[in-house]
């Protein structure tokens, strides 16, 4: 079976980061997660990057902030996706992350969510190995008509409640 890796610079990511993994279970997607500092751990990162492929991962899910290089260096390295997710920080909010994540050259493409996406990057991730996957796309499928009728249900209980309708 596929494997995300799941990978993140610190701790403090771990929040955001377990909402990709809380996606992947939901879906019997196999993840391991790890927290690597591109910046100060280059040889072990170099060496996670680089036997990913090896490992059986399909995809990285990669969650970083601020230069936010550890989604970027992935991608240079690793032959397949990569999912980014920048961190909202105290600094600038995220969007420091984000532009790091999203303004990646030509050539190393990563796929980017919104800051603090990581319950997105785990659907993305589960979507991209849906295509090759045909019980897991009717699981996506599946997952799409539960969030539509969790939405009519809380339109529902509002109208029940009295409030006018919006036509």
């Amino acid at each position: 079976m596929a494997k995300v890796g799941i990978v993140m610079g610190s701790d403090s990511d771990m929040p955001v980061m377990a909402k990709a993994a809380e996606i992947l279970e939901k879906f019997g997607i196999d993840y391991e997660m790890t927290i690597i500092s591109a910046h100060r751990m280059p040889d072990r990162f170099f060496e996670y990057a680089k036997s990913a492929e090896e490992k059986g991962y399909k995809i990285i899910i990669a969650g970083a902030g601020k230069a936010a290089h550890l989604p970027g260096m992935c991608a240079a390295i690793f032959p397949m996706p990569v999912i980014g997710i920048p961190m909202k920080t105290s600094d600038l909010g995220g969007v420091d992350s984000l532009y790091s994540i999203v303004q990646m050259p030509t050539g190393v493409p990563v796929a980017t969510v919104a800051i603090n996406g990581g319950a997105n990057a785990g659907i993305l991730a589960v979507k991209m190995l849906a295509m090759s996957d045909p019980e897991l796309l009717a699981k996506v499928k599946d997952f799409a008509v539960e969030q539509k009728d969790q939405v009519q249900a809380k339109d529902d209980k509002l109208q029940a409640e009295g409030y006018k309708v919006f036509l």
